[in-house]
């Protein structure tokens, strides 16, 4: 069986007799980009900050690249690389005269040309000989995400990375993640900008220390609403009849109508292949005709903010209202949320703070 290249039982962190972190598990294989994403202070710096050793760990067992952080030899540690969330580069050496001091730290051996690719990597060549200090905070992360990747390690820690990045530079860095990780390399990844959830292989959602939902960006889809989400078109807007016997029929997890369409129904559904022909003969037994059935993909923002009231609810039970802005606009859903129309998801950077029922923005 393959060494994961990030591997952690029961991590758990306290502070002043508060546990911050609880009970991490990870197991993740290497060639993998994985998402940490969670509001703030939910505990992504500190856990990644246990992983790579920089913080104690209160309990539990961490491994990178098959050792604990603490047996980690020096070749070990040349093929990890860390991008902090604040910067720990020297603000009056030009960006040059840092990329070179990271390249001296790790051994490069005539590290001009490796240092020249990765500043046009991460279009900041024409501000080689430009201070740090005076550089944008944007063109600062840029330059610490240089020196993370200035020696080609194996392995990546970069604690929310595009912080500050417009979306265009924040796209072309994901793209570099994107080749690193067809490189066989892995990359662990914190962030805030829901979004980038998409371009992961697995997602971790952390919430008050611990995770509460990981999967894949299309498993939490799943998880979030319940099943696989699908848009019926018909030939016809569906009657009263119909709509009872689809929110009755038990292979409908939740059912709503479309307020942009007058003849499409939304269903959430366990099984594609298998559920939607046998909703089709439903659909003509009622004299419909199903013309069309298209899979929705919800946003991000809806997915977490899903997950998010999920796990708020069952931390303090209460009544949820059916007619909340996730529920069916007709009709009450079987059970759990069903995403409503809304327009295509668009990468302006929301955070997951904004988000959170319970977070800052929530509780305006």
């Amino acid at each position: 069986m393959d060494t994961p290249a990030i591997w952690a039982k029961d991590l758990a962190k306290d502070f002043n007799g508060k546990t911050v972190v609880k009970d991490l598990d990870l197991n993740i294989p290497e060639g993998t980009i994985y998402g940490f994403i969670g509001p703030s202070g939910s505990g992504k710096t500190t856990s990644l900050r246990m992983l790579t050793g920089v913080t104690e760990r209160s309990r539990g067992e961490v491994k990178l690249l098959g050792r604990a952080p603490e047996e980690l030899r020096r070749k070990d540690r040349e093929a990890i690389g860390y991008t902090p969330q604040l910067g720990v580069l020297y603000p009056h050496l030009t960006i040059m005269d840092n990329m070179r001091f990271m390249a001296s730290l790790y051994g490069m051996a005539f590290p001009k040309r490796r240092i020249k690719a990765v500043l046009e990597q991460l279009d900041l060549a024409d501000a080689a000989d430009r201070k740090l200090r005076d550089a944008s905070g944007g063109m600062q992360r840029r330059v610490a995400l240089a020196g993370a990747i200035l020696h080609s390690p194996r392995l990546y820690f970069l604690d929310e990375p595009s912080a500050g990045l417009d979306p265009v530079l924040r796209r072309e860095v994901w793209k570099q993640f994107d080749t690193l990780r067809s490189e066989g390399r892995t990359i662990f990844v914190t962030t805030q900008i829901v979004s980038e959830a998409a371009q992961c292989d697995q997602v971790g959602l952390l919430v008050d220390g611990q995770i509460v939902a990981e999967n894949t960006p299309d498993g939490l889809r799943i998880q979030a609403f319940g099943g696989h989400v699908i848009d019926l078109y018909l030939n016809q807007p569906a009657s009263p009849d119909l709509l009872t016997a689809l929110h009755a029929h038990p292979l409908v997890n939740k059912l709503a109508q479309l307020p942009t369409h007058a003849k499409a129904v939304r269903v959430t559904v366990d099984q594609v292949e298998t559920d939607i022909p046998i909703l089709r003969a439903v659909i003509a037994d009622y004299g419909n005709e199903l013309v069309l059935s298209e899979r929705y993909l919800a946003p991000f923002d809806d997915v977490f903010v899903a997950l998010l009231e999920e796990y708020r609810a069952a931390q303090a039970p209460k009544e949820l209202d059916a007619t909340s802005s996730m529920a069916g606009p007709v009709l009450t859903p079987v059970r759990g949320t069903i995403p409503v129309p809304r327009p295509p998801d668009m990468d302006l950077g929301t955070t997951i703070d904004a988000l959170d029922p319970a977070g800052p923005y929530g509780k305006q």
